[in-house]
């Protein structure tokens, strides 16, 4: 392993779990706004950068329904809701794509890693 990949893998171990979580969401949201920006040259990277973020928020919907989910009721069915208006819309941008419909997931991901480092807008 080169000194980089070193260095990544003990920042990425000494990270919290929101923390991970936070990256995780900019790192999707900055996938879907690079499609967005460059939209039509970037168009063929459209379904990467959806099921990317797919398979993120089905891994935050699956930690919600986990037994042992310290979350208070009312901020599971919050994230479970946005999973599940995250997979609709993934549907229809999927069927019909357009750059302006990015913007929703863009947003919702941003928002969530910002409450997820404490950061408010």
């Amino acid at each position: 392993m080169d000194n980089l990949g070193s260095y990544a893998q003990t920042e990425v171990a000494g990270m919290s779990e929101a923390e991970l979580e936070s990256r995780a969401l900019i790192k999707t949201a900055s996938a879907l706004n690079k499609v967005k920006e460059n939209w039509p040259e970037d168009k063929e990277e459209l379904q990467q950068a959806l099921d990317k973020n797919r398979r993120l928020w089905s891994v935050l919907a699956a930690a919600m329904r986990e037994e042992d989910c310290p979350q208070p009721a009312e901020v599971k069915q919050n994230i479970l809701n946005l999973a599940s208006f995250i997979f609709q819309r993934t549907l229809d941008v999927s069927a019909h794509p357009a750059p302006e419909k990015l913007d929703i997931l863009i947003n919702i991901n941003m928002n969530i890693a910002r409450g997820l480092s404490g950061k408010a807008e």
